[in-house]
């Protein structure tokens, strides 16, 4: 049972299953120190926060008087994914051919995205977008709106009613960009400052100024979002940067007086913790040695790169001992191809044997849940299964699929069952998906 009132049994969900989550970076230290798993573990949560977790053995007892644990033999039970960079106003294109990147943005997107200054088609697609991310697992999001309010609007509003934690922002453009969708620096300072002052902090919504990419900004709209950042502690910084080699070049001429791509966005004071940007394909060391001195994070989004031929991301670069940078998964929706994280794991499974850096499991996970949530600076609320913790948590079934449930009977440990799900996983394997401790998705077998 779920709730909020005073009695315990209402305020109280417990479940009963294998167990997998993080306490910290297995690129950076050994699995053992790294990952927890539990054969037979119970989680339970009180009023949306995981009270206990532990062998089911030892915790039972924690459990309040009338409160039965939903079991869930055979199935691992891990912190919800967090899908670190994805566009909630491009769900509808999906799948869309579009060559790369330039003629996709042209093609697609920007007409996409005039379609969302109609109150009732914003509230429609946040219902599909937020109804795609739980059935995949997926309980927290970075994302992108339109350049409407309007959008940001809807979408909040839609994750408000379901208690989802979401970031998201009104897109900024001010050139390069179709006349309805562009702002003026001053315009688009104010009505994200608007949307900061409704939205940032009630209840699970958080903030993100959000221009498009530089090509799409000029320097004097670029300096207003460092300004909102810098006048609104807490919030976040998402953008794009060097994801396609002819977008590199034009940034080149746009910001002529500017080192490099990352460059151009530091000059403007959008670097630092709480700065997610996308993409990194094409990153210099010296770029990838700027975002670990400055704390900016890179959202890895392989199905997107993959599908628009922009390149293969270096995660071994990025994961570097010597100068880590933070790096969660993206799916990018709509040029990625799917809402799983399964799905996306798979995807930065093949990029990164294509560079001699094969990803184990336990890492494929890692930047799935924990190094998503310390990607974003939220590691003390999200991304792992811990007292205190908010209570998102995904519930995965390994024999979702004959062929899967085959596949699995031979696994000779947790890291081979994990392996096996991050390569033939998909919807289908996500049994169930809890936020804030309670039922948001459920799916039958056989469906």
């Amino acid at each position: 049972m779920t709730g909020t009132s005073g009695d315990a049994r209402a305020a109280t969900t417990a479940v009963r299953g294998e167990l997998i989550y993080f306490r910290d970076d297995p690129f950076l230290v050994g699995p053992e120190a790294a990952f927890v798993h539990e054969p037979d573990g119970l989680l339970i949560c009180s009023d949306g926060l995981i009270h206990a977790v532990g062998p089911y053995s030892e915790t039972r007892d924690r459990l309040p008087d009338g409160v039965e644990p939903a079991h869930y033999p055979g199935c691992l039970i891990s912190a919800g994914f967090i899908d670190t960079h994805v566009h909630y106003v491009q769900t509808e294109i999906i799948g869309a051919f579009g060559e790369q990147l330039i003629d996709w943005l042209n093609e697609f997107t920007f007409v996409a995205e005039q379609r969302f200054d109609d109150p009732e088609y914003c509230g429609k697609v946040a219902e599909v977008f937020c109804d795609a991310l739980l059935r995949n697992g997926t309980t927290s999001a970075l994302t992108f709106c339109a350049t409407y309010p309007l959008s940001v609007d809807c979408l909040f509003a839609e994750t408000e009613r379901r208690g989802m934690r979401m970031i998201a922002g009104k897109v900024l453009m001010d050139r390069n960009a179709p006349e309805d969708l562009l702002d003026t620096p001053q315009r688009a300072y104010e009505r994200s400052k608007g949307l900061i002052e409704k939205w940032h902090g009630r209840g699970r919504a958080m903030y993100a100024i959000t221009p498009r990419f530089a090509p799409t900004s000029t320097p004097e709209q670029l300096a207003a979002a460092g300004t909102l950042w810098k006048e609104h502690p807490g919030t976040y910084v998402h953008s794009h940067v060097s994801e396609n080699t002819d977008e590199i070049a034009w940034v080149k001429e746009l910001f002529p007086e500017r080192k490099g791509y990352l460059d151009v966005y530091d000059h403007h004071g959008l670097l630092g913790p709480r700065a997610m940007y996308a993409h990194g394909v094409h990153l210099t060391e010296d770029e990838f040695a700027r975002c670990h001195e400055t704390g900016t994070a890179l959202s890895h989004c392989p199905t997107s790169n993959l599908f628009l031929g922009s390149g293969l991301f270096s995660l071994s670069s990025a994961k570097d001992p010597g100068r880590p940078v933070y790096v969660g998964l993206g799916t990018d929706i709509g040029a990625g191809t799917s809402f799983s994280m399964l799905v996306t794991m798979n995807e930065a499974y093949k990029v990164a044997a294509l560079g001699g850096y094969p990803v184990p499991a336990l890492r494929a996970f890692y930047l799935a849940t924990l190094g998503g949530a310390r990607a974003l600076g939220l590691d003390d609320r999200i991304g792992t299964l811990a007292p205190g913790r908010e209570a998102d948590f995904v519930v995965l079934d390994p024999r979702a699929t004959p062929l899967m449930e085959f596949r699995t009977q031979r696994a000779e440990s947790i890291e081979e069952t994990m392996f096996v799900l991050s390569i033939m996983g998909d919807d289908r394997a996500v049994r169930a998906t809890y936020v804030a401790g309670r039922l948001a998705h459920e799916r039958q077998r056989g469906r």
